[in-house]
C-alpha cells in the first residue's frame, strides 16, 4: 500500500446523458480498480483511528470444502463482521461464496489474475509474485479494514474481491461517505467468465450479502475507473446508482452506490 496522496480534488455530479452514453453497450464485469490508499491526518476526511474494545471471537463457520479450510483469523478488531462467515449464497449462475484469501494458497492464481493485460490495465498489480504478495500482505497483516477474497463459484475460484470499510479508506477524502458504508473492488479472473453476465450477477449478490450480514451499513459502494465501461455498466444492472464522478489517485472513478432503502426497487 502507497501513501503520499495528493491534496483532494472537487467531486462533480456525473451527467445523466454522459453516464447512460458510456454503459449504453457494456454487457458485463472487468476488473474494478482500488482506489490508492493515503496517509490520514487532513481535515476534509474521517478520522481513520480505530475504536477500542476486545477483538471478536473465533469463526464459527470455517469454510471447509471444496476449496479448504480457513484458519482461525487473529485476533485483531472486527470491522466488517467476520466476511469469512457470511456464508455461501444461490445465484443464477450458480452457489456462490466469498473465501478470504490465503496467501500460501492463492498466491499463484491471484499473480496469474494480476498478470491478464484486461486486469492489469486498471489494477496496474502486473508483475512477479512479489508484487501481489506485498498487495495481499497488507490486507492480510492490516487492521481488518480490508479483506481480500477469492470468489468461489460452484467450487471453483474464479474471481478477486477486496470488501473494505469506505469509512476508513482514502476515498472519504474525496467522496462524501456515511459510518459503516462498505466498498468493494473486484475482477473476473477467466476470460471465459467476462462477457456473459455473470459480474452482474455476483455484485447483486455480494451486495445482498453485504446488507444482510452487515445491519449498521446502509449503503454499498464501488469506484470503478470511468474508462471501464463494462465494469460501470454492470453495476448499475446490478442495482447500483451512479452517484457522482471523482478525481482519484490515478484515475477517474464512477462512484456507484446501492442504497440499503432502494435495494428492492433498483
Amino acid at each position: 500500500m502507497t501513501t503520499g496522496v495528493p491534496p483532494a480534488c472537487p467531486v462533480s455530479a456525473a451527467p445523466a446523458v454522459s453516464a447512460a452514453a458510456r454503459v449504453a453497450a457494456a454487457d458485463t464485469a472487468v476488473p474494478v480498480t482500488p482506489s490508492a490508499p493515503s496517509a490520514a491526518g487532513t481535515d476534509d476526511t474521517l478520522d481513520l483511528r480505530l475504536p477500542t474494545g476486545p477483538a471478536s471471537g473465533p469463526s464459527t463457520g470455517p469454510y471447509r470444502a471444496p476449496y479448504g479450510p480457513v484458519p482461525e483469523p487473529a485476533a485483531r478488531p472486527d470491522l466488517l463482521d467476520t466476511v469469512a462467515d457470511w456464508g455461501p449464497v444461490t445465484t443464477a449462475a450458480g452457489v456462490f461464496r466469498l473465501v478470504p484469501v490465503r496467501i500460501e494458497r492463492d498466491l499463484r492464481l491471484v499473480t496469474a489474475w494480476m498478470n491478464d493485460p484486461a486486469v492489469a490495465a486498471f489494477w496496474h498489480l502486473a508483475g512477479p509474485a512479489e508484487t501481489t504478495t506485498a498487495h495481499l500482505r497488507a490486507q492480510v497483516d492490516g487492521d481488518g479494514r480490508s479483506v481480500p477474497c477469492l470468489g468461489v463459484l460452484s467450487g471453483v475460484p474464479m474471481s478477486y474481491w477486496e470488501v473494505y470499510r469506505a469509512d476508513l479508506d482514502p476515498l472519504a477524502r474525496y467522496h462524501p461517505v456515511r459510518p459503516h458504508d462498505t466498498g468493494l473492488h473486484l475482477l473476473i479472473g477467466a476470460a471465459a467468465d467476462r462477457g456473459r453476465g455473470v459480474g452482474t450477477v455476483l455484485l447483486r449478490a455480494v451486495s445482498d450479502l453485504v446488507l444482510d450480514r452487515r445491519p449498521a451499513c446502509g449503503r454499498v459502494i464501488a469506484e470503478p475507473d470511468i474508462r471501464n465501461v463494462p465494469s460501470v455498466a454492470a453495476f448499475l444492472r446490478a442495482g447500483f446508482r451512479l452517484a457522482a464522478e471523482a478525481e482519484l489517485p490515478g484515475k477517474r472513478a464512477a462512484v456507484v452506490v446501492r442504497d440499503r432503502a432502494l435495494r428492492h426497487a433498483l
